[in-house]
């Protein structure tokens, strides 16, 4: 009645540093494994992490032009995450009508 599957989902995160681009692209992994399944989810458990791109954009920016000059960062990730799914096949089970 348990199934388990291996799945690829690709997701892609964004912030201010870099820890919370790659905590934003992996709390995502669970919204697409749900969005391609049609089953009743049991455990989602990660196996493998590659990074497909990473990308860092660090901006300048000054008060007037002039003044108190502070680095801004963003920083981009998108991550391959390998996902190991166990899953219960709802056709499977028999409903008894009375």
């Amino acid at each position: 009645m348990k199934q388990n599957e291996q799945m690829t989902v690709r997701v892609k995160g964004s912030g201010n540093s870099k820890q919370k681009a790659l905590a934003t692209a992996l709390s995502q992994v669970q919204r697409e494994v749900l969005k391609n399944s049609s089953t009743v989810l049991l455990r989602i458990e990660p196996l493998d992490i590659q990074v497909v791109t990473a990308s860092a954009k660090i901006s300048t920016e000054k008060f007037l032009f002039f003044f108190l000059p502070r680095k801004k960062e963003h920083y981009e990730i998108t991550v391959d995450v390998v996902v190991d799914v166990t899953f219960v096949e709802i056709n499977k089970i028999e409903f008894v009508t009375k």
